[in-house]
């Protein structure tokens, strides 16, 4: 069993001597070293150090890229509750739009599902992900954390032993090393965490869903209320929201496409015609687009989510595509789970949480990709072939004029 207040005491901030390192580097000793300063890292960062579990967190981007960077803005009930109950949520809870309905439109007719009505008043937040990651910073270092910015050239050693490492370069060129208890892998698909893992460790189940969406960032007010779901003859386009002058759209396009094959009229003239509305006035506010970039819509999972020492988080244990705005929520619950295990095992010396986390997280990962993809189905006209085409449409009828139907959908929608 650990004796938690005596190692805390000689390790929590400490740089060690670089006497007789011979080359003069800089060496760390930590409790937790985090890899990633994504939503995944910064939740756990912040949720071990307030249980007083020192870390540190490396990098790859500047502090500016990481908090004007684009990408999620649907946070569920129970990532609001989590950071609510921790006191990280005081601006989301001020700025954030609470939606509690959506609409689909299925050739050229609208019906609205009010999924918080179906299930216990829970709503999602419309608060864009850098929104959160520039809170959760602030959070972190205001309480003395440790953040490495624009760190390259990262490596994992050691990863079965009870004192991992962690090396990496500084932006000024300086080489360090971090030794501690556990390594957080939240860097991501493309990190280095993931593939410090020997081959053969992990099973990876992929599938490429066979379409790809075009994603639009535009300077204009949102058109709608609710996030709209559009199926279409030409494919499926979506108008989600993100802020009162910034909206986001998607445009079903053909794989293979590239952003550049598309100009802003074209887009615009394809969302005007996927969104209309049979002798409805709605209509679709334009403005400067900011943002083109194609999604590979794909998912990815591997298991387990550890591997010695080391614990993967977020995308660097599971890819989802954005249908159903998942992949944000999923993350934090990662860092959620393994805060509670890594809070016991210091307070208690139990390593049960440790050894049930990727098994715990799983359960999670797996419901959340099987909701993903019976939406994909449900919401593009050609998924393999015609006939998916016809059952989404089918889906579409049945979610319009069943209350059961209704009630599964709010259920996983909104997250249980």
């Amino acid at each position: 069993m650990t004796d938690t207040r005596r190692f805390q005491s000689t390790t929590c901030g400490e740089h060690l001597s670089t006497a007789g390192l011979g080359r003069g580097e800089p060496q760390l000793k930590r409790s937790v070293a985090v890899v990633g300063a994504g939503p995944a890292g910064l939740t756990l960062a912040n949720l071990i150090q307030q249980s007083g579990i020192d870390c540190v967190v490396l990098e790859k981007a500047s502090r500016t890229h990481v908090e004007t960077r684009p990408r999620a803005g649907v946070l569920e009930h129970r990532s609001v509750t989590m950071l609510e109950s921790h006191g990280l949520a005081d601006r989301l809870l001020m700025e954030a739009d609470r939606h509690g309905t959506c609409e689909f439109r299925v050739s050229g007719q609208a019906f609205q599902v009010a999924y918080s009505d179906l299930y216990g008043g829970r709503q999602h937040y419309v608060y864009p992900q850098q929104e959160v990651v520039k809170d959760l910073i602030a959070a972190f270092l205001d309480a003395g954390g440790d953040i490495r910015f624009s760190v390259s050239d990262v490596e994992l050693a050691d990863l079965t032993s009870s004192r991992p490492s962690v090396s990496w370069t500084s932006a000024d060129g300086v080489r360090s090393t971090v030794t501690c208890d556990f390594v957080a892998g939240c860097d991501g698909f493309h990190g280095v965490c993931r593939p410090s893992i020997p081959d053969g460790v992990l099973t990876e189940f992929t599938h490429q869903h066979g379409i790809e969406w075009l994603a639009i960032l535009a300077e204009a007010p949102p058109s709608t209320k609710a996030i709209i779901y559009a199926l279409h003859e030409d494919g499926f386009a979506g108008h989600m929201l993100r802020s009162p002058t910034v909206s986001r759209f998607y445009l079903q396009v053909p794989v293979g496409t590239k952003a550049s094959d598309w100009s802003d009229e074209q887009v615009w003239e394809a969302l005007h015609k996927r969104f209309a509305l049979h002798g409805s006035t709605w209509s679709l506010t334009e403005g400067k687009i900011i943002e083109k970039r194609v999604l590979d819509m794909r998912s990815h999972v591997v298991e387990p989510m550890s591997y010695g020492r080391l614990y993967l988080l977020g995308d660097a244990a599971h890819i989802i595509t954005p249908v159903g705005a998942k992949g944000m929520n999923l993350a934090m619950n990662d860092a959620a789970t393994l805060s509670h295990a890594l809070t016991d095992f210091y307070a208690t010396g139990s390593e049960t949480g440790l050894k049930t986390y990727s098994d715990d997280c799983l359960r999670r990962v797996w419901r959340a990709q099987e909701f993903s993809q019976w939406m994909v189905n449900m919401i593009h006209t050609d998924v393999g072939s015609p006939f998916f085409g016809r059952l989404a449409q089918a889906r579409l009828e049945h979610l319009a004029e069943s209350a059961a139907y209704r009630a599964s959908f709010a259920e996983n929608y909104v997250g249980p």
